[in-house]
């Protein structure tokens, strides 16, 4: 079984017992959350589309951890001219499992 969640503003396509890194969520490591946003489901018994969400399918996962994902560099340069700019940063992410779907 699978579902697409929509996740602050990203979908993602998630499993059973699967770990997903999605971005920062506010409860705490360990905690359970609840998406009501599921966009598709996929089971045994067919397909569901929502419209735009599936009505009574919600997905449950446990927090694991938050941390943060690969530094990410920006660069700037204009040629000819001495303009040239560096900046970077890393997004803040948070380790979900899936525990189940339904």
């Amino acid at each position: 079984m699978l579902a697409v969640v929509d996740i602050l503003g990203q979908q993602f396509k998630v499993s059973e017992n699967a770990q997903y890194f999605v971005p920062k969520l506010s409860e705490e490591p360990e905690k359970n959350v609840t998406f009501d946003n599921v966009l598709m489901l996929v089971d045994e018994s067919g397909t569901k589309i929502g419209n735009p969400y599936v009505d009574g399918i919600k997905v449950k996962a446990r927090v694991l951890a938050h941390l943060k994902d690969d530094k990410v560099i920006v660069f700037k340069k204009k040629r000819r001219t001495g303009y040239d700019k560096k900046n970077g940063h890393r997004q803040q992410l948070t380790k979900i499992e899936i525990t189940e779907i339904g």
